[in-house]
């Protein structure tokens, strides 16, 4: 957690940031100094980003993006929901600025996309039939088991089954958690998977249909780390972000916007940096 010293040491970098990357705007930096919204896109990823009842940015991702960039001085944000696999190619098409909703930051995305540093570090999970009948805990039991698993376009989860061995024909793919649950109710998949806190908050919600399974098992390789979303251009911008998140990132202030959303300090990032993360997922 941190100190009040610290906060302020990481604050003053921040503001030298900001002097350092005035000669050099990208398009976001553009679009704030024209008095233009920041545009934040996101799917409906529960509990990581989703659109409130009135399309207000939920999610524990939007809230510590919304506090970073409220410390930053920028309050004048739009909400813009699009399908997760639209997320990338929106964001490069100049449809939004910053994008969020919980994305694993993996050397394929790295190379399209500039993360901000970590934000969070997050574990997969399976949801299956009650019981878990086949005994599904992880994505070589997948491949041992000639099982059928389900997952969302886009997600760093097809990579992970890939790596498991885990063939084509063996993963479905489909738009989102709604659908993932929908595959294993009705039996099409053996097993649904994304991140461990979509896949729980789609066990609690489906009435007893289908349960979570144990993430612990996981191997550690299955871990990633989730970072916020930027266009290249727009590092000038990044680099004045990472440094006010890293004033932001575990303080009580943040804490308590996430927690309602089940963020706890054991998903803080620890040491993990980006640049170590694109190398090594």
């Amino acid at each position: 957690m941190k100190t009040s010293a610290s906060k302020t040491t990481a604050l003053a970098v921040f503001m030298l940031g900001i002097s350092a990357a005035a000669g050099a705007a990208g398009p976001l930096a553009d679009r704030i100094a024209a008095g233009e919204t920041i545009r934040i896109g996101f799917a409906n990823e529960t509990p990581f980003a989703y659109p409130g009842d009135d399309g207000s940015p939920k999610g524990f991702v939007n809230a510590e993006v919304i506090g970073v960039l409220a410390a930053m001085g920028h309050t004048n944000i739009e909400a813009v929901q699009t399908e997760w696999g639209g997320l990338i190619p929106g964001l490069n098409a100049g449809q939004f600025d910053i994008i969020t909703g919980g994305m694993n930051i993996l050397k394929s995305r790295c190379e399209n996309i500039a993360f901000s540093e970590p934000m969070g570090k997050i574990g997969d999970g399976f949801i299956v039939a009650p019981g878990n009948p086949k005994g599904l805990q992880t994505y070589v039991d997948i491949k041992d088991k000639d099982a059928v698993l389900v997952t969302g376009a886009g997600y760093s989860n097809i990579e992970a089954a890939k790596s498991a061995g885990v063939t084509e024909d063996k993963l479905m793919i489909v738009p989102g958690p709604t659908e993932i649950l929908a595959a294993v109710v009705a039996g099409r998949a053996d097993a649904g998977t994304g991140t461990y806190p979509t896949m729980k908050q789609l066990a609690d919600s489906s009435g007893g249909k289908v349960e979570i399974t144990d993430p612990s098992v996981m191997p550690e390789e299955s871990f990633n780390w989730a970072g916020v979303g930027f266009r290249k251009e727009d590092q000038d911008f990044l680099d004045t972000f990472n440094a006010a998140q890293a004033a932001y990132l575990g303080t009580p202030e943040m804490l308590a916007a996430v927690a309602e959303y089940g963020y706890s300090e054991a998903m803080l990032p620890g040491d993990k940096t980006t640049e170590w993360v694109c190398a090594n997922r």
